[in-house]
């Protein structure tokens, strides 16, 4: 089971390119409240994960990476501000990647190996530039269930793709938004279950189980609880490796376990 949190805060509003204050505020409280409830339920199981970081919304509190690092917890790209890729240029995209990863590469003194588009949001350009820049792993596709390769104008490119899905994200369920206009409609109990029924397919399949939440939408009194049952059950069913992003890839391209498939 490879768990990830994306740490988007105020980047939320801001790579919107508007700055309302109490969406502002809102993006805080996953900081604030959200990371450290999730730092805490990840200790008390002995559980490493991955946190997808907008260089931007590390920048704004540095002191608040300190904690997710010493917990031994990985840090990967999630843009400069949580940008939309789609709506760059190659060039500018290739910058704001570049000085995403040295940012946050100073901010916690290890260069970060992943990358995640912000929205999922990709250009025709990204995993080129994904590849030229030399990150391990993207972590924004949904091609698959389990790890693959992906390769670029029909290319290998080295570059492990750990997908991901609506399905196996916190947000589709749980996140209220003005624009778009969602609102939470499913009840925590009932996102438990579709996540628990996702790991369980994933271990009878001796597959990946790939889960994505929010700090400021599952770092809730009334929600934390799903992370921290969704562990105790996956450790009920017998043997389950909890790697970070990296070491799931690392491991992918050590036993050579995934197929290519293209992207465009």
């Amino acid at each position: 089971m490879a768990l990830s949190f994306d740490c988007d805060h105020e980047t939320f509003e801001l790579g919107t390119g508007r700055a309302a204050v109490g969406r502002l505020g809102w993006g805080e409280f996953g900081r604030r409240k959200g990371v450290p409830r999730i730092l805490d339920t990840l200790d008390r199981h002995g559980v490493r994960a991955t946190m997808f970081v907008p260089a931007v919304a590390g920048l704004i509190d540095p002191d608040a990476m300190r904690p997710i690092t010493r917990a031994g917890h990985e840090i990967g790209v999630h843009g400069w501000i949580h940008e939309a890729n789609n709506r760059l240029d190659r060039e500018t995209e290739r910058d704001l990647m570049q000085r995403a990863r040295d940012a946050l590469r100073d901010l916690t003194g290890t260069e970060p190996v992943g990358h995640r588009a912000a929205h999922w949001d990709l250009s025709p350009n990204t995993i080129e530039l994904v590849a030229e820049l030399g990150f391990a792993y993207d972590s924004s596709m949904m091609a698959d269930d389990d790890c693959y390769e992906l390769l670029s104008d029909g290319k290998a490119t080295g570059v492990v793709e750990i997908p991901v899905d609506w399905v196996r994200d916190d947000a589709v369920y749980l996140l209220f938004n003005r624009e778009p206009n969602t609102r939470p409609w499913t009840p925590p109990a009932d996102v438990f279950d579709i996540f628990r029924r996702e790991f369980d397919a994933a271990f009878d399949e001796g597959g990946l189980c790939q889960l994505v939440m929010h700090p400021f939408v599952i770092g809730y009194r009334s929600r934390i609880w799903i992370l921290d049952r969704l562990i105790e059950h996956a450790k009920s069913r017998g043997n389950v490796w909890f790697p970070t992003h990296a070491e799931l890839a690392e491991w992918v391209i050590s036993e050579n376990a995934y197929e290519p498939r293209t992207t465009r």
